[in-house]
């Protein structure tokens, strides 16, 4: 008989955890991973009873296992919620549509709201435009921009008060290394917070900022859930994929490594004396900026006005 599930000791231990080595029954692991994501919300008391939450749902793993596990510790635990699931299509022919319909599925299996919003509804473009129109090299940036003010704009019309985003461990600590190589002092403290405001005070919260993306993978498989599993055609050129790779090599040597850099962002503090960006709102469309334009204003200027590519 193999070895043993080290918290029940009594069913054989069929995973072992990424993120603490633990060997752990099928069972057990469930438990885990939901009561430290229970954990995660009580103790940075991410919600209020009564509030309205949109669940931003893609359609991939991270999302759809958010569902699932809001929907469940909503219940489990009374947390009394109104959920909603709440989709970006950016118009990516052969990904985003069919990712959608992996969401509308997941909305008949957990009976939830779905709105879905789109980048042409928005914008007047689609991402498979504006690859078009820029190429290769830069258009995660205007995906990242737009998707960004897209997920508040969706929840203004829902009428939310809160967004929670699949953003896991991995997603996070990738996001440290790349401001720490680009140097951006602002959003280094920031892109570590558990929980942000964003247009109209409408709060933004990452329930998975400690859970480790390969977990989440396990969960979503042993749960048998229905989830989208094909990488965005445009991504393979982006910069965040350099520091995911590098990240995995230093996960492969030091496992924790993942939560250390997430620990090392918290731990930075900026000088009094150093003057940060003073948040106001974009003068043509109200969404927060720090500029006279907020930066969808800025890129939709340029490709209106015929980028060169």
């Amino acid at each position: 008989m193999g070895r043993l599930c080290v918290i029940c000791d009594k069913e054989r231990a069929i995973i072992k955890r990424p993120k603490t080595g633990q060997k752990l029954c099928k069972e057990c692991f469930y438990y885990v991973f939901e009561t430290e994501i229970h954990n995660a919300i009580i103790d940075n008391k991410l919600f209020k009873k009564g509030d309205r939450i949109a669940i931003a749902a893609s359609g991939g793993k991270d999302s759809t296992v958010l569902a699932h596990v809001m929907k469940l510790l909503n219940e489990r635990y009374q947390y009394g919620l109104e959920l909603f699931l709440l989709s970006v299509d950016e118009g990516i022919t052969g990904y985003r549509d069919d990712s959608l319909e992996t969401v509308k599925r997941n909305q008949q299996q957990y009976e939830l709201p779905l709105k879905i919003i789109s980048y042409s509804e928005l914008y007047g473009w689609s991402m498979d435009q504006i690859v078009k129109e820029v190429g290769l090299k830069n258009n995660c940036t205007f995906c990242g921009v737009f998707r960004r003010q897209a997920l508040d704009r969706g929840a203004v019309i829902l009428n939310v008060d809160h967004i929670v985003t699949g953003h896991n461990a991995d997603d996070i600590a990738e996001t440290v290394l790349m401001n720490i190589l680009r140097g951006d002092i602002a959003r280094l403290q920031r892109c570590t917070e558990i929980c942000t405001t964003g247009d109209g005070c409408i709060r933004r919260s990452k329930p998975f900022k400690y859970t480790y993306e390969k977990e989440i993978v396990m969960y979503a498989y042993f749960k048998k859930l229905d989830y989208f599993s094909t990488e965005c055609i445009y991504s393979p050129n982006s910069y965040r994929g350099h520091a995911r790779t590098f990240l995995k090599d230093l996960e492969s040597v030091r496992p924790s490594a993942i939560i250390d850099i997430i620990h090392s962002g918290e731990a930075f503090e900026i000088k009094k004396e150093v003057k940060l960006p003073i948040q106001g709102v974009c003068k043509r469309c109200g969404y927060m900026s720090s500029n006279e334009l907020c930066k969808a204003c800025v890129l939709l200027e340029g490709l209106n006005r015929g980028l060169p590519k």
